[in-house]
């Protein structure tokens, strides 16, 4: 009960901000007696920083690394473990809600196979935006010949693992993990392994 209120709190919170952040940035008519604004100047000064991209254009901040650390290797892991212990055997945490181990969170178990299964699918889907860079700078080689088909790869794999966890199967969890191990594989020998990566 403690649970359903504290997320209660938070949903309503968050609604709240949402609610002012929409306001603020609602047009607003000007005063009838507020002076007209200065027109533009034609060009902005030398290292000025360019506007931000409007709210629901597609913004690109991780590096290739950091995504792969922080969906991707994170995600890959809990399908990992789930082949040497079932998951509905994982107890849960003395505080599941804060726990960093997904499998004995507040949503873990099988549930926990399935949501990081979607999560590496949806990750696919950021190594393909335009605009990332490698760690070391250079462009992610999204216009390369194999990159599409690399990406689609592990989405594949997400599908293959996401069936096991809908299956509640540990053996399905085992043929999950090699095609992910395989679609990483596949990417990382010709983008990870050699010197400079991602070529």
């Amino acid at each position: 009960m403690q649970i359903h209120k504290a997320i209660f709190v938070l949903l309503l919170l968050t609604a709240s901000a949402a609610l002012f952040v929409a306001d603020a940035q609602a047009p607003k008519a000007p005063a009838k007696d507020a002076p007209k604004a200065a027109a533009p100047a034609a060009k902005a000064a030398p290292g000025a920083a360019k506007a931000a991209p409007k709210g629901g254009a597609t913004q690109v901040q991780a590096n290739l690394g950091q995504l792969m650390k922080g969906i991707l290797y994170i995600n890959a892991n809990v399908i990992f473990a789930a082949q040497g212990t079932d998951p509905a055997k994982y107890p849960q945490a003395k505080d599941a809600s804060v726990s960093t181990d997904a499998l004995s969170s507040t949503y873990g178990k099988w549930e926990a196979v399935e949501n990081s299964s979607l999560a590496i699918f949806e990750a696919a889907n950021l190594l393909s935006l335009p605009g990332r860079k490698c760690a070391n700078g250079r462009n992610v080689p999204i216009t390369n010949a194999d990159w599409p088909g690399l990406v689609q790869g592990l989405r594949d794999a997400a599908m293959v693992s996401l069936k096991a966890g809908q299956a509640k199967n540990q053996d399905k969890v085992l043929d999950a993990a090699d095609a992910i191990t395989t679609a990483c594989a596949n990417c990382h020998d010709k983008y990870r392994e050699k010197t400079p990566r991602c070529m």
